[in-house]
């Protein structure tokens, strides 16, 4: 379960999509290998999300996707187009940070993270 800043941000992340012009499918979809916290339409591509929220950026949020989150992210992913028979879609791996400081809020979308 997320912690309350986890929550906020993935809240503020999908407000944010929507007004892009995404289509919300999935908030945390969930399975046997773990969880996805957004999966979105963005036109025909399926697009999967990682949150990462944070009050500092010391460290920015998305160098806390690595190898292994992305390994991960890409099984669960696999899983998903199969359960939803969307394998002949087009997919992007995007991470989203939002950072809250002294200036506010901060948000960071890279598309085709990985």
């Amino acid at each position: 379960m997320a912690n309350q800043l986890g929550q906020t941000g993935e809240k503020v992340a999908r407000n944010y999509l929507k007004k892009q012009g995404y289509k919300i499918l999935e908030k945390n979809f969930r399975c046997s290998i773990g969880e996805i916290d957004i999966i979105a339409q963005d036109k025909s591509t399926i697009v999967f999300i990682e949150v990462k929220t944070r009050r500092s950026n010391l460290i920015q949020p998305f160098e806390s996707v690595g190898f292994k989150k992305q390994e991960k992210l890409r099984s669960l992913a696999e899983y998903y187009l199969q359960e939803k028979d969307y394998l002949d879609k087009e997919v992007r791996f995007d991470i989203l940070s939002i950072i809250y400081n002294n200036q506010g809020q901060q948000i960071e979308h890279l598309k085709d993270a990985f």
